[in-house]
């Protein structure tokens, strides 16, 4: 359905002020939270927050709270987000203002990958000892490989590996598996682990789970597990795995619900507190997936955490008949 005049009026209205123009390119590049598009633009809160009011109203943003904090990304599909993204494809890249806007978000990047890259570095060694402070791993593990099925698999794709647990626990069914990495720390451990599980048709690699250079429909499995939470864009990572995900073949993502354990964000590099079902479903639906299923594992204790897995399909082209 198109716009009316007063709908394209308000749409363009909404956008036409310079710091919302801005605030619409940088969320062209991922989600962010108030705080982080404050401190690109050099802004206090409160204005902030009411140029994103706006732009909300109007349909262009939106808006989702995640335990104290709040972020804001940019409505997918519609009128009013297809002509805002003609206007963002228009507008001078090399403009002075957006090229700072970006310069600063980049900052803002590389912060973030640094204390990451911290994190995991001090923590590498004992990272099933964290994880299995919310979540008994041994259902965690029974639930995986109940979505996974019995195999065999001819290619396994683990992204985000750590220390190596889905490779040791779903390799042995697998003709190939390769497993994906940022932390040279993790994927240290995690070679030392598929050796001693005697698993010599594993490769572990250097990667990034945004842009693994996998062929397309390439793996008839492929696993995300305890990954989501850290990142910046969880949308586009789950594409990027949709994207490998050969006819026929499964994802399984293994994450948090929503919760509201502020301190997972403080202290142990946590961006999203969970991820309600409605959300999930909309990324795989995106990614080209269907026949999505959701198991919840709930915590052992009452200060735990939930974790969820989704399992979700490529479906098989229909064979043309003959004619």
């Amino acid at each position: 359905m198109k716009l009316s005049a007063n709908q394209a009026v308000e749409v363009l209205r909404a956008a036409g002020e310079p710091s919302r123009l801005r605030i619409l390119a940088l969320l062209a590049r991922e989600e962010l939270a108030v705080l982080e598009l404050c401190r690109v633009l050099d802004q206090s809160q409160p204005r902030v927050s009411r140029h994103l009011k706006l732009l909300a109203e109007a349909g262009l943003v939106e808006r989702f709270p995640d335990g104290a904090w709040v972020f804001y990304r940019l409505m997918s599909g519609g009128q009013g987000g297809e002509l805002i993204a003609e206007v963002l494809a228009r507008t001078d890249p090399h403009d002075p203002v957006l090229v700072r806007d970006a310069e600063r978000l980049s900052a803002v990047w590389a912060e973030r990958a640094t204390d990451a890259g911290e994190y995991f570095a001090r923590n590498a060694a004992r990272w099933d000892e964290i994880r299995s402070l919310y979540v008994s791993d041994a259902d965690v593990e029974a639930a995986i490989l109940e979505a996974a099925g019995p195999g065999p698999f001819r290619r396994l794709v683990d992204l985000g590996s750590g220390t190596g647990r889905m490779l040791t626990l779903l390799a042995p069914h697998a003709e190939a598996a390769v497993g994906l990495d940022l932390s040279q720390q993790m994927l240290n451990i995690a070679r030392n682990r598929v050796t001693e599980a005697g698993l010599p048709r594993c490769e572990l690699r250097h990667g990034d789970i945004f842009s693994t250079r996998l062929p397309d429909e390439s793996a008839d499995l492929v696993v995300v597990h305890q990954v989501l939470h850290y990142l910046a864009d969880p949308a586009a990572a789950v594409r990027e795995a949709g994207r490998i995900v050969a006819q026929g073949g499964r994802l399984i993502i293994a994450d948090f619900a929503p919760h509201r354990l502020e301190f997972l964000r403080e202290q142990h590099q946590h961006r999203r507190l969970g991820f309600a079902e409605p959300e999930m479903a909309r990324w795989l639906a995106d990614a080209g997936l269907g026949k999505v299923r959701v198991t919840a594992l709930p915590p052992a204790r009452k200060e735990g955490l939930t974790v969820k897995i989704w399992t979700a399909e490529r479906g098989r082209e229909r064979q043309s008949r003959a004619a």
